[in-house]
């Protein structure tokens, strides 16, 4: 499937409700709810077995991917902000719960529950001035140098931050 071309139309979320969906432990997807499609605008044909990354808008840093792949693959939570590309090139911003499901047997990671929501302006004009200068430095140095950045950025707020807690960090300093 080709990915759509963005366009700079934003989609505004309702308040009271969560995007929500499912993948395996490699990140195919296995469960969106009604509203997952609509806001995405992707039948549940065209997502199950999909990678998640259908929605990734290319605005976003692969730098926050990295981090959140290496915190949830250890078992562990994270929150995260994310820019999602919709299947009609629209965009919308979501503060995502990502949770990591085990076999209740084995103990092992068997997939990934995401719960999201809209996000506060005021912590969006943040994110957004964030993430486009850490694509930047990613296009410029790769993805390593970015990462530095952000660990830095962080550190300057007063804090050395485990990559589980970034965006609780972030939202804690705005």
């Amino acid at each position: 499937m080709k990915k759509p071309t963005p366009i700079d139309e934003e989609i505004i979320l309702d308040p009271k409700r969560y995007i929500v969906s499912e993948t395996d432990e490699k990140g195919k997807i296995t469960f969106v709810n009604d509203y997952f499609m609509e806001v995405s605008g992707y039948s549940e044909e065209e997502l199950m077995g999909k990678p998640h990354s259908i929605v990734r808008h290319p605005d976003m840093p692969k730098v926050v991917f990295k981090l959140l792949w290496e915190t949830i693959s250890q078992g562990k939570n994270i929150n995260a902000v994310v820019k999602n590309l919709a299947k009609d090139g629209r965009y919308y911003w979501i503060f995502t719960e990502f949770e990591s499901r085990r076999d209740t047997d084995t103990g092992e990671i068997i997939g990934y529950h995401a719960a999201r929501k809209g996000i506060s302006k005021h912590v969006l004009e943040i994110i957004a001035n964030l993430y486009s200068e850490l694509l930047e430095i990613e296009k410029r140095e790769g993805v390593d140098a970015s990462e530095k950045y952000l660990i830095s950025f962080l550190k300057e707020r007063g804090d050395d931050i485990e990559f589980a807690n970034i965006m609780e960090e972030i939202h804690r300093f705005y």
